[in-house]
Formats: structure tokens, sequence, C-alpha cells
């Protein structure tokens, strides 16, 4: 008997996990449907997109694009939407098997809200969901029975590593850093970084949001937080390591002193396969690993001090309730304004620790905290630019 086609919604197509994600499937055509594509902005890609894969449903959140969107679309049949609305709206369709939130920062918190109570299994790239509201996602997922499959390597590899492993209790992980294009530079050095410089990442292409939290060291402390709650952690469970040969994407040590870890060359598309096919491995042909090309793997502590940012992220998940939200709101701005040369690269540092001291506490947060939260954290880090 033929086996039924997974129909998946790829919310933020566009993007470079999304795109990653289309051709992992179009490899899969036995396997996979597209059900939905959405992209906030990049209409013509988007369209492309829609041409080939023909999806039920099309979301561009920017209104103003819906009017070109539809037109290309029209005749294919394939219902058009626009709006935030329309993206939060679109995962709830009856037909959705899964549903890949590969949006960008913030955006991705509602939508994926929206798919959990909809009882959607979630392939999660947007690893902002779970540092904003970690609390309300996993209590969510419990309700609504619903599981996360991780995208993001670092916790691919962990969730790899925990297969078969319900019985074994863990003393602690090792989150891998490649350190980014930066490593072992001082403080000093760091004062006149251009965009340019920090777009050049040494192992990963990646969007420049990601790209740049790589650079200052952030993103490793969103994946710290992000890990915590899909792994059920106390903080000093969690150990980052710098390797810059990013090919120990990260391990796991049971209570037996035991470590497993995972390990393939740098290729998004691997993660992003293990959760679109889980719980089978597919066959791929995607370039393989060989010892002999890397006869050294090393490893380094991270320089908390200068890479501030790693430090703040630890502060926000031991501190709790919303400081996780204020953290994130507060570098989605400082990013944004490093990218457009209004800050430097220090800076963003200054500018998040500063939120985290002015915005109000919250201990137990609900939805609508953390939406007042991040609006507010967003109006304060834009006064202080």
């Amino acid at each position: 008997m033929e086996k039924k086609k997974k129909q998946i919604a790829v919310l933020g197509s566009t993007g470079s996990i999304g795109t990653q994600a289309l051709e992992v499937i179009s490899e899969h055509p036995n396997l996979f449907d597209v059900e939905v594509l959405t992209a906030n902005n990049n209409s013509k890609l988007l369209i492309k997109q829609a041409k080939k894969f023909k999806p039920n449903t099309v979301v561009i959140t920017n209104e103003k694009k819906y009017t070109e969107v539809n037109d290309a679309l029209f005749n294919l049949g394939i219902k058009v939407f626009a709006g935030k609305k329309s993206l939060e709206e679109v995962v709830e369709g009856e037909n959705i098997d899964l549903v890949l939130t590969a949006l960008v920062g913030y955006s991705g918190l509602k939508p994926t809200i929206r798919a959990i109570k909809s009882s959607k299994n979630i392939a999660l790239a947007n690893k902002e969901t779970l540092v904003v509201a970690g609390d309300l996602i996993t209590k969510l997922c419990q309700e609504y029975g619903v599981q996360i499959y991780p995208v993001d390597s670092e916790h691919s590899a962990i969730f790899q590593c925990l297969v078969g492993e319900t019985y074994s209790p863990i003393e602690k992980i090792y989150l891998t850093a490649s350190g980014g294009p930066f490593r072992g530079w001082s403080k000093a050095e760091l004062k006149n970084i251009t965009k340019e410089q920090a777009l050049k990442h040494p192992n990963w292409d990646m969007g420049a949001k990601i790209t740049i939290d790589s650079a200052s060291l952030m993103n490793k402390g969103l994946e710290v937080i992000e890990a915590k709650w899909l792994f059920d952690l106390r903080a000093e469970q969690i150990e980052v390591v710098v390797h810059p040969q990013s090919i120990i994407h990260s391990a796991v040590q049971f209570e037996d002193g035991s470590i497993k870890a995972q390990i393939g060359l740098p290729d998004m598309k691997l993660p992003i396969q293990y959760a679109l096919g889980f719980p089978e491995r597919l066959k791929n042909n995607f370039r393989r690993f060989s010892f002999m090309d890397y006869p050294q793997f090393t490893f380094e502590k991270p320089e908390f001090e200068t890479f501030r940012n790693l430090q703040l992220a630890y502060n926000a998940m031991q501190k709790g309730g919303n400081m996780p939200c204020i953290l994130n709101a507060a570098n989605e701005v400082a990013v944004s304004a490093f990218l457009k040369d209004k800050i430097g690269f220090l800076n963003m540092s200054d500018l998040i620790a500063d939120c985290m001291e002015k915005i109000t506490f919250v201990d137990n947060p609900s939805l609508e905290d953390y939406v007042a939260t991040n609006n507010a954290t967003r109006i304060l880090a834009n006064e202080l630019l």
C-alpha cells in the first residue's frame, strides 16, 4: 500500500531555511507535498515557488503585494491571502500534517501558537518562539499532544542523540558554537566592526539576522534558552563549547558519564530533512563527511566578557518570566540598527542590557504580557538608540 504523503506548511518559504526545506521536499516527491507557502515581502520568489510546488494556499504578509501575487497565481487555482492575521489562520488548515516555522524573530510566535492549538506538529526553525514564551509553548504542546522537531543544527543534534534514550536521564548537554568570524578578537578590535565583516560567517550560510547574532554570540545565547525548554534542562546543565570546525553539532552527557555526539558537515539541509522525515532517516545525496579531511577537532571556552550577549542570555534564562522576551526584542532592534549603521557592534550588548534593566519584570507572564513586553521593549530600545 502506498504511503500517504506528509502535507507540509512552510512559513517563511523565501528565507534561507525555507528555500532549503523546499529543496529537501523536491528531492522526496513521493513523501512530501507542499500545502501552504508564506512569505513576508519576497513576492517574486514566492510566486516562483508556488508555480513549482502548487500549494493549496499562499500568504504574502505584506498586504501591498497581494494583487501582484494573486494575479500571478489566480489561473492555477491557488488561494492567495495577505496580512499577519492570514499568516496565523492559514496554519489551521485541516490538510496540514506538519508546520515548518522558518519565520525570523518574534514574528514566529503567534502562528506557532495557532498551529499548536490546531494540533499540528511543529518543525521549529524559529528559536525566538521558545526564547520569548518557552513556558507557554511547552504547556500548550502538552495540552494539545503536539511534538516539536527542532531544526537548528545544535538542537537537532541533541534530539538525535536522545532518540532511544527514554530511560537515560541527561546530566548535561554541550552546545557547540563555531565562535563566529571574530573568535579570539579583543574588545578593542571589535569596536569598529562593520556589518560587512560581521556578515561573513566562516562555516554557515544563513540570513542576515542570524549571521549577525552568530557574530555577537547572541545566537548561541538564544539557543541556550531554547535548549532549556526543548529538553527540560536547568541553566547549569547547558554548557557552551566553542568548536571552530562546526563538525560536532552538539552532544549529550548522560548520568553514567557516557557522551553521545552528532557529527556531520555543516549543512542545514540535514537537520531540516531529519525534522520533516522523523522518525525515519531519509536517503539523500548530500556531501559526506570524511575524518581524513578533519584530522583535528579543537575546543575552547567562550569569551563571556568580550561577547557579553551570551552572558546576558544566561542571565535572562536564570531570571525567567518575561526577561528572555525583553532580551529578544531588544536584540532584534539592536541587530536591525547595526545593519543600518546606526549602532556599533559592541553597543548592541549595551542596548540589550539597558532594556533588561528598565522594562518591568513579570514573573509569570500570559500571552498578553509577552505581547506587551515585546512592544514596550521595542519602543524603549528605539528611544535609547
